[in-house]
């Protein structure tokens, strides 16, 4: 059960991985079109909204990823000084309660985003209707809990911090 759902969130957060990186050459290109269009015409309209959207999607989708390798702030200065049970204790507990939180943030997430759907909400200057950015918010939120779930379950079923 665990090796499949961890393949299931290795290969969902590779996607967004992938996603996300599109959308952060979209960042680079819009910023540097944007700086030559200035000094030699007049700057893209609307590059302050783009950049929000992409800057928040770039931002989701790399979350599971980070997760996955450990690249996440984590200060374990006190932590380190336990035993390896109580290190795997509190890891597991730490799992359980990140996992709840971003579970809980991508539904209420997308909830928002279903309210900004049904009211139509649309960006001021470009006109870009912002829920599928809200929703894309809600499942970097979602995998990044899925991600949390297997390491949780790992060090349930293994006894020991997951490796990946």
């Amino acid at each position: 059960m665990v090796g499949y759902l961890e393949k299931i969130s290795t290969l969902l957060n590779r996607l967004l991985l992938l996603v996300g990186g599109i959308a952060l050459a979209g960042m680079v290109f819009l910023t540097c079109a944007n700086i030559f269009l200035r000094s030699v015409w007049k700057p893209i309209p609307g590059t302050y909204e783009l950049m929000g959207f992409f800057g928040a999607i770039v931002t989701a989708f790399a979350l599971g990823y980070t997760q996955m390798k450990r690249g996440h702030v984590g200060i374990d200065l006190v932590v380190n000084y336990f035993s390896a049970k109580t290190q795997r204790i509190l890891n597991g507990i730490n799992y359980l309660i990140c996992m709840i939180f971003f579970a809980l943030a991508g539904w209420q997430i997308a909830k928002w985003a279903t309210i900004l759907w049904k009211i139509g909400e649309v960006t001021e200057t470009l006109r870009i209707i912002f829920y599928p950015f809200t929703y894309g918010v809600a499942l970097g939120c979602i995998v990044l809990a899925i991600g949390l779930l297997v390491d949780f379950l790992k060090v349930l079923a293994e006894g020991k911090k997951p490796n990946r």
